[in-house]
Formats: C-alpha cells, structure tokens, sequence
C-alpha cells in the first residue's frame, strides 16, 4: 500500500474571486427568510420572559408552586408558538380555520408584528426596542459569517498593508464571493470613515412592499442588518475593530458607513 504525499493545489475557490465560496441561491432565500425568522424568535421570546415576569414575581411562593408555573409557562408558549406558525403559514389556513385562525392571530405572540413578520412590536416591547433585539440578533449572525468566509478566503493572500487596502478586498473581493458583484462605489474621508454604496444591493431588489415610502423604506432597513454584521465581521477578522451602519434611500440601493474605531465625529 502507498499514500501520495504530494500537495494537492488548492482549491479554485480560495484563490479566484470568480468562483464564489457561497451557494448564492441558498443565500438568497435564507435571507428573504431570516428578518421575519428574527422578529418571530423575538416575539416568542419576549412573550416567554412577560409571562415568566407576571408568573414568577416577588413572592411567588414555595419551589413546587415555582415548579408548576414553570411548566405552566412552558405550556403556554407552546400553545402561543403553534397559533404564531398556524399564523404565518399563510392565509389559505386562516380560511380553513375560520374565526378559529382569526382569534390565534390576535392572541399569539406575534399578533403585534407587521407584514409579512416584519416590523410591529413584540409583546411587552416597543417598536424601538423590538428593532434593538432584531438588529443585535441578525447584525451577530453576519458577524460570524463574515468572520469565518474572511478567515477561508483571505489566508493565501498577503497580508494588507493599511486600512484602505483591506476596504478595497470587501469590496472587490468578499462582496463578489456573498452577492456576486462588485460594490459599486466607495468614498472615504482618509481619516477612518469608508462609505460602500451597492446601487443594486441583491436582498432588495426582489422586495415587493405595499407601503408608502416611509413604510417601505422602513421595512427594507432590517434586511441591512445582516450584511452590516458580515461587513464587521471580515473587518475583524482581519485586525480592524470597526462599527457599521446601514442605511437605503432609494430602492434597491444601499449604502454602508464603516467608522474604524477611535475616528472622532
């Protein structure tokens, strides 16, 4: 028996941007899917903790009466989890349900939220704080992702020599390997603040909103989140501590500041 020692040539992947490291089409529907998928989590989560609040207050007695509201608790998120997915399953099952699907509607946990899962409150939150735990959850997912495809793609490149070049690799390199193009635009005043602008950012243009513009540019905000996350990620990943904010002004465009830390206002 013999074993071939000889160093295989790496992968095309890692070394030409062309041929990308990301299933584009799976990214595509993951996050037309994530935001609602974030606000849902959110709501059943804040729904589970005002119960939890309400049940198990000052004095709420001994360890077995604890117990028994634990489990009473649980009970009660199930039940409001299953009206929640009975909800967002579609309208074709609220019209089997009849006023049955109507009622879950109101008293699940995500009774509060907008359309198509997207805005509106959480129980027991205000639209401002519910937007908080939607951004903090998705800007950390795209954290990790940006984290790790930076840490593959980037290690049989030289290393960058300041700030501006390793602006230059996300927005040649990393945003072909997520989104298939190029960054469209970038500026910067040379004293740490970059702007990226994507005149045809891929998770807006298939967004079809009902609302006026202020609702509609509302609704697309959180579908920033996540690629600010991945922005921030790569950044790190590559020495730089940074903060990232997003923003649209006009659909399908996107622009996103990164301010490295330390630059003054």
């Amino acid at each position: 028996m013999s074993f071939d020692t000889t160093p295989s040539a790496p992968h095309p992947s890692t070394t030409d941007p062309s041929q990308p490291l990301v299933a584009t089409a799976c990214l595509d529907l993951l996050l037309i899917e994530m935001v609602p998928m974030a606000y849902r989590i959110t709501a059943e989560l804040a729904a589970k903790e005002e119960e939890w609040t309400r049940t198990l207050g000052p004095g709420s007695g001994s360890g077995a009466q604890t117990a028994a509201a634990r489990r009473s608790v649980e009970t009660t998120t199930a039940t409001a989890s299953s009206a929640g997915n009975k909800v967002a399953g579609g309208a074709s099952k609220e019209k089997k349900g009849g006023k049955k699907g109507e009622v879950e509607a109101k008293t699940g946990p995500e009774a509060g939220l907008g359309i198509g899962g997207i805005g509106g409150t959480a129980p027991g939150m205000d639209e401002e704080e519910t937007r908080d735990a939607v951004f903090y959850r998705l800007e950390g997912l795209g954290y990790r992702v940006g984290l790790g495809i930076t840490e593959k793609f980037s290690r049989d490149k030289p290393r960058f020599s300041d700030t501006l070049d390793v602006i230059k690799f996300l927005c040649k390199d990393l945003w072909v390997l997520v989104f298939n193009k190029q960054i469209d635009n970038l500026k910067t005043n040379h004293r740490g603040i970059y702007v990226l602008t994507d005149n045809r950012f891929k998770p807006l243009t298939r967004m079809s909103l009902e609302k006026g513009r202020e609702g509609m540019m509302q609704q697309a905000q959180p579908f920033l989140y996540f690629p600010s996350g991945v922005l921030r990620g790569a950044l790190a990943s590559l020495g730089i501590q940074a903060n990232v904010q997003a923003e649209s002004a006009e659909l399908p465009g996107a622009t996103f500041q990164i301010r490295t830390t330390g630059v003054k206002s």
